[in-house]
């Protein structure tokens, strides 16, 4: 199995994981800064590392398996510590959709793959859209503190509840998606029983 640069990128992101963590609970008056950066710099190679496998065309398929694992892994850890930070019913629903979604979304792309029909749910434009809020949202919770009169803690609380809102609305799309195709599988079922 050859690494490539954009590989090599995904294993620092999953690396930072448990850093992210640790910088998150020392306790020292700058380690919400610290735990800011180390997550938008996770967010930054996540986008690098597809930029690099694009342009350069260095696309292996353990980097198109464990990129979205690194991602959905660094989220979902921002998630679990943002929620026994700040524990409200309302966090812990944003959190739990999220989450939710994702293993959802994961497990419908494996079943898709097994019937050869992957394609057909593909990330979509709601799904970047989606991404790109969350991550905004989580590295505003993150850093907690009010920045130049802004409530930071607020916008990020917010941008994680419309987060939530377009993953169900691209976790829906996906499901639209591959509809037909389940259907399909569906009726040989039947059939090859009658």
């Amino acid at each position: 199995m050859k690494l490539t640069i954009p590989t090599w990128l995904t294993l620092a992101r999953i690396a930072l994981i448990p850093v992210l963590v640790i910088v998150y609970y020392l306790d020292y008056r700058w380690t919400n800064v610290a735990a800011t950066a180390i997550f938008v710099f996770a967010s930054l190679t996540d986008w690098l590392d597809g930029w690099i496998a694009r342009r350069y065309n260095q696309y292996s398929a353990f980097g198109a398996f464990l990129d979205p694992v690194a991602d959905k892994l660094m989220v979902a850890v921002a998630l679990v510590i943002t929620v026994q930070y700040h524990h409200t019913v309302w966090m812990a629903l944003w959190a739990s959709v999220i989450i939710g979604r994702e293993i959802a979304v994961s497990a419908l792309r494996e079943w898709m793959a097994e019937l050869g029909q992957r394609a057909k749910v593909a990330v979509a434009a709601v799904g970047k859209i989606k991404t790109i809020v969350q991550m905004v949202a989580l590295g505003f919770l993150l850093y907690r503190e009010p920045l130049l009169g802004f409530p930071i803690f607020l916008i990020g609380e917010w941008l994680l509840a419309a987060a939530a809102i377009l993953t169900l609305w691209s976790g829906f799309e996906y499901a639209r998606a591959a509809w037909p195709a389940l259907r399909a599988e569906e009726a040989k079922g039947v059939d090859s029983r009658n």
